[in-house]
């Protein structure tokens, strides 16, 4: 079982394989490209990100939902139980706040 090819197909074959092997180091030579490289880490860092900022996003969501339900109840009337003590806590801390700031004035 000998290679029966002829000079031709085996020249054809080379340049095929030529071909191939140029396309192929060029996707190299893109992937190694320095501005290639450079636009993957701006990509991946800018998804971190993103990623990041949906977190934080559904955390501050979460956290909002939780103060709102402690002053409003599920059919959106307000606790006044819960309402008054908390208005009455900061009108007392922004007026001693106000007296603190005009003691250092004078």
């Amino acid at each position: 079982m000998s290679d029966a090819r002829t000079p031709a197909q085996i020249e054809a074959d080379i340049i095929s394989r030529r071909e191939q092997l140029a396309v192929v180091l060029d996707e190299i030579g893109v992937r190694v490209h320095p501005k290639t490289i450079m636009g993957d880490a701006k990509a991946k860092a800018a998804e971190a990100v993103d990623r990041t900022a949906g977190r934080a996003f559904v955390a501050v969501n979460r956290t909002v939902s939780d103060v709102k339900a402690q002053f409003v109840s599920e059919d959106g009337t307000p606790r006044l139980e819960r309402v008054i003590p908390a208005a009455l806590l900061a009108v007392g801390v922004v007026g001693l706040l106000a007296v603190s700031k005009r003691r250092r004035k004078n």
